[in-house]
């Protein structure tokens, strides 16, 4: 027999769609997942989580954390172990390898746990039963009636699906953003953030040779005019991970394709005026890399993250550059928040009404929080390459405005969160 329980569709399936996905599972709902590839993927390398993203994992369900803690890696020095990241002189030409001038270090009370994507969704993917997911689903347009009747999805391959609600966790093209702001809307696509990132692995021992123990095996902010360069350790410690940033002046030239094929005479040529530790990176990169762009939603923020009985989250409503290295975490921040509106027994017992009034709690407090972060992750990132205005250089105001931000972030409790969400759902449902 069909459920007769209500049914909810999820677009995309990686982290938040993933994460999402088990806390629904968990607390009962019936939910579909539908991704655009022909598996499970995640692109890039490594992400990290804060306290406060740590914090949500578990409101989510404590499966999710045991699975975060099977695949992150720390500092590997014990003096570390708070450290998020060293901020150090990465422009002194004169500073030898591995002995830049450290500014100044942020700490919390995690320090840093980098995990690699695609081995945190291997994980994950554990915990989605069989007959949940549904592969080579590219959503192309959503049919939301006017009245209570099903929500219908159209994908690509010609195929259907119908739902009570449909929330899109379809990252930072998201499909569903387009269709809820309209084809046309300046914010149906994301834009284009003036900086680029070359992305490298570099086996650990190789990198403690030429680097140091300190610098290899510990996370590393290398500060610079128009650029910064991140090194910190991933795969139990066995890898270290290399993020190049660098700002530019020019248009990216393929707004469809994120990602270009490069060269390391390419990054050689972005960080010429960079010191020496940060050339002997470069110099253990391979000589083909790929370069991301870095886009996001800052310039056309949605107005709202939902529309009737479809909604997004995650990415998809709010995608950020990731100079605070906190997406991910304000994703499952969301996840959490979402799942817990969506299990209060008010809204299945208020039917299609009580679903679009989950949804609007959800937009109502999750909009200010992430559309922050958005705008202080561009700003950070220029705050990191002496480019903010009333900044630059001066090392006391980059770690105040560093540290500032941080905070803001890591201080999020995701208990106050759901219970503020808690709040406008009653006020909701009673209007």
């Amino acid at each position: 027999m069909a459920s007769s329980k209500p049914s909810i569709a999820i677009v995309g399936g990686g982290i938040s769609g993933v994460v999402l996905t088990i806390a629904l599972i968990r607390r009962g709902i019936d939910v579909q997942l539908y991704e655009q590839a022909h598996a499970f993927g995640e692109i890039g390398a490594g992400v990290a989580f804060g306290p406060n993203s740590v914090r949500a994992m578990g409101a989510c369900s404590p499966d999710i954390t045991e699975a975060f803690n099977k695949v992150a890696t720390h500092n590997q020095s014990p003096d570390k172990k708070y450290v998020w990241f060293d901020f150090q002189d990465g422009f002194d030409k004169n500073a030898p390898v591995g002995k830049e001038k450290l500014l100044f270090s942020l700490t919390n009370d995690y320090g840093a746990n980098a995990v690699h994507r695609a081995h945190f969704l291997d994980e994950l993917i554990k915990l989605v039963p069989d007959g949940i997911t549904h592969f080579n689903k590219h959503l192309d347009t959503l049919e939301q009636p006017d009245g209570d009747g099903k929500v219908k999805l159209k994908f690509h391959d010609g195929t259907e699906a119908e739902a009570d609600a449909v929330i899109g966790c379809d990252g930072i093209k998201s499909r569903t953003r387009a269709w809820m702001l309209g084809e046309d809307h300046p914010g149906a696509a994301p834009v284009y953030s003036f900086k680029y990132a070359y992305r490298g692995l570099i086996p650990m021992q190789r990198a403690v040779d030429a680097l140091g123990e300190d610098n290899a095996g510990n996370s590393k902010m290398h500060l610079g005019q128009d650029g910064h360069v991140l090194t910190f350790p991933v795969d139990g410690g066995n890898t270290m991970n290399v993020v190049a940033f660098h700002t530019t002046r020019e248009q990216w030239p393929d707004v469809k394709h994120l990602t270009m094929p490069s060269k390391k005479e390419h990054v050689y040529e972005d960080f010429k005026d960079f010191g020496p530790t940060v050339q002997k990176i470069i110099d253990m990169l391979e000589p083909n890399l790929d370069c991301w762009a870095i886009f996001d939603t800052a310039e056309h923020p949605m107005p709202a993250y939902n529309k009737g009985r479809v909604c997004c989250l995650g990415d998809a409503a709010h995608a950020t550059t990731p100079h605070h290295g906190a997406g991910a975490g304000i994703c499952i921040e969301d996840a959490a928040v979402m799942a817990e509106l969506l299990a209060d027994p008010a809204v299945a017992a208020a039917g299609h009404k009580g679903f679009r009034a989950a949804f609007q709690a959800f937009s109502d407090c999750r909009k200010e929080r992430t559309q922050w972060l958005v705008q202080s992750s561009r700003k950070d990132g220029d705050v990191y390459e002496w480019r903010a205005e009333g900044v630059g250089r001066d090392v006391d105001k980059i770690y105040a405005e560093c540290k500032a931000s941080n905070d803001e972030i890591w201080n999020g409790q995701i208990d106050e969160m759901i219970a503020d969400g808690r709040q406008s759902l009653v006020t909701l449902l009673h209007a």
